[in-house]
């Protein structure tokens, strides 16, 4: 299956919020179910940025330390790539759009 790595906290919104946009500087031509990568990596000043944006959009976030990073934490499924110009909800302008639907959360397992 294919995957693709996403920061957090921008995976969480993914999986357990709104966020349905996913914003990348290249297309993707796949359609279907991807898994979510929660990047290991997310410094204290992106999550600030982050969390601001979200903010904006409606979305509380949860702390930095709670949330699940270098594991997938879900599945959801690519329904369209469109590059865009404008800004418009989760999209940034200047960005591909990848399009996401019915996100799904992968249980931990537990060791």
């Amino acid at each position: 299956m294919k995957a693709i790595s996403v920061r957090q906290p921008w995976a969480w919104g993914i999986i357990y919020s709104t966020k349905d946009v996913e914003n990348r500087g290249w297309p993707i031509n796949y359609r279907g179910d991807i898994l979510i990568h929660a990047a290991k990596k997310c410094t204290k000043k992106e999550y600030e940025i982050a969390s601001t944006f979200c903010q904006n959009m409606g979305v509380s976030i949860p702390e930095l330390k709670s949330l699940r990073r270098g594991q997938v934490i879900g599945i959801v499924t690519i329904v369209d790539c469109r590059f865009s110009q404008v800004a418009s909800g989760w999209g940034i302008s200047g960005q591909y759009h990848w399009h996401l639907e019915n996100p799904r959360e992968m249980a931990v397992l537990q060791k």
